[in-house]
């Protein structure tokens, strides 16, 4: 089954049933549903939303939450050496009783550091140390960016993706209130650097796709099928935007290993892609027109691109002796291979053995197979209050941030996950086939580690494809603009509806969400299931 077998006929019916309609070049590249302000004016309005929900007293809590115990001190290591560096037992007091100024609080053993994933998202978030000091503020506020930036990037990827200006920023509207996207955007963790990789890489290439599929329909247009309707079809030219793809996407496994998955998936995808476009300007034999001109160098190229970024992000390890494990092979004199090469590769060996074997017990880790279902979120802080510190009116109160999605968008989400998989298996929809993709790249990897240590907000990863699938449902339960007026008025009910009750539930969940002190009983009737406590 192609990922890419059917295309929408034009914008008045991307949203709906999938209609053969249509020139070639109408079918190769459908035109974008408008241009100037009018397709940037949603998304930017919903961005603006995200963006308050997510810089709202970005410094609270004033804590080391969760795996903040580990980046941002391990970014300051990269600040201050280009490798990350042990530090002291009470480096924590230390850095939150400082003013943020790190340099001479005697944070560092002197000892470099075995860590286990790539620097990408320590830069990252040591970029915003450097400019606001090592305060809880510093090292959440590049999140909060990227966080920010992704909420457009979903409006306008998923316009693109379905010829809607609408749907796209409904998309992003959607994205700007889940749950686990406020958290982690408000958290000096790697993981929303992972998704903001892996997102930019999967628009790149929704790009190139289209500026591939223009190329082709111009072609057409000036010279007729005839011109292209061979054994081999045309060449389709040079692929800056794969490219960039590709380097987002080598960032991606800069950050974390699971990167990889994305990268494989994706370059597998747009090559199907290629397939598709060969087929319908009549390519005699598109696979292997593909396989044996396309394939290859897309293939080559992309994994060259990522692999020099990935090399890249290791420059302070491999420029300097601060690292560890960075003189392991220097003893060894004989081996024509540097030994800058053999140490990295014994280091990457090292970090392998510790991720495959990592199956410590966590009061929060969860199975993979139970996260469609909610079922184990992970609570990042928690604070009672009791006495003078309570603000809430009450005689106990809470602070919480619990990495919760919201529970209306991702359970509805899971559902639109089996509809979009109908949609590809069942009506050849290429657009439903590349979100779930996405959904796929993100989570099944992590069932074949079914006994490792591993989290539920990992999930963060794919919830922008989750959140296209619920807005590509909403699309068909919206109607094709064509429709009765009766069809359009229901489904105007049914989306209006939908993201009215989603706004609520983000309202009445936003207080775990972020810190915000609230009664032990308000806390607890947000505690749906009970293995969310």
């Amino acid at each position: 089954m192609s990922i890419d077998a059917a295309e929408p006929a034009s914008p008045a019916v991307a949203a709906g049933p999938r209609r053969d309609v249509g020139s070639l070049p109408e079918r190769l590249y459908p035109p974008m549903p408008s241009h100037g302000w009018r397709g940037w004016a949603g998304p930017l309005a919903v961005t603006a939303l995200g963006a308050a929900l997510r810089l709202y007293d970005l410094g609270k809590p004033h804590a080391i939450i969760f795996d903040e115990t580990y980046y941002p001190k391990e970014a300051l290591g990269l600040l201050d050496t280009g490798t990350e560096q042990k530090l002291v037992d009470k480096a924590n007091d230390l850095i939150l009783g400082s003013d943020g100024t790190w340099h001479g609080l005697g944070i560092f053993s002197g000892e470099p550091a075995f860590v286990v994933h790539p620097s990408v998202g320590k830069w990252t978030i040591g970029f915003g140390e450097h400019f606001f000091g090592a305060t809880p503020f510093g090292w959440r506020i590049m999140m909060a960016i990227l966080g920010i930036a992704s909420i457009l990037m979903v409006a306008r990827i998923t316009r693109r993706l379905l010829r809607s200006d609408l749907l796209g920023t409904i998309a992003g509207l959607l994205l700007a209130i889940d749950g686990l996207h406020i958290v982690m955007s408000r958290t000096g963790l790697l993981d929303l650097t992972l998704m903001f990789w892996v997102l930019a890489g999967f628009g790149l290439l929704l790009i190139d796709r289209d500026r591939t599929r223009l190329r082709l329909a111009r072609l057409v247009e000036a010279h007729g099928l005839d011109a292209t309707a061979t054994t081999w079809g045309p060449r389709l030219g040079l692929r800056p935007w794969r490219w960039a793809a590709a380097a987002a996407l080598g960032l991606a496994c800069a950050t974390k290993w699971s990167g990889l998955w994305p990268l494989a998936f994706f370059i597998i995808m747009s090559v199907v892609w290629d397939v598709s476009a060969r087929r319908m300007v009549g390519t005699g034999r598109p696979w292997r027109a593909t396989v044996f001109r396309d394939a290859p160098w897309a293939g080559l190229s992309s994994l060259a691109i990522a692999a020099f970024v990935y090399l890249a992000s290791w420059t302070g390890w491999i420029v300097t002796t601060k690292g560890w494990g960075r003189d392991w092979a220097d003893a060894d004199t004989s081996s024509p291979v540097p030994s800058w090469i053999r140490a990295l590769w014994h280091y990457h060996a090292e970090a392998w053995h510790f991720h495959v074997n990592l199956d410590s017990p966590h009061a929060y880790a969860s199975n993979p197979l139970s996260w469609p279902f909610l079922a184990r979120p992970v609570v990042f802080y928690w604070e009672s209050l009791e006495g003078a510190t309570r603000t809430c009116g009450a005689a106990k109160c809470v602070e919480e941030v619990t990495a919760l999605s919201n529970p209306l968008i991702w359970w509805a989400g899971m559902l639109a996950v089996l509809y979009v998989a109908w949609r590809w298996l069942g009506r050849r929809d290429w657009r439903a086939g590349a979100i779930l993709i996405g959904v796929l790249a993100g989570w099944v990897p992590w069932l074949l580690y079914l006994n490792r240590t591993i989290f539920s907000f990992y999930t963060i990863i794919f919830t922008p494809f989750v959140v296209m699938a619920v807005t590509m449902a909403l699309g068909a339960a919206l109607g094709p603009p064509d429709a009765s007026r009766e069809r359009r008025r229901t489904g105007i009910i049914v989306v209006g509806a939908f993201v009215v009750a989603a706004i609520v539930v983000a309202w009445w969940f936003l207080p775990v969400w972020t810190a915000q002190q609230i009664s032990y009983d308000d806390w607890s009737n947000r505690m749906w299931l009970p293995s969310w406590i």
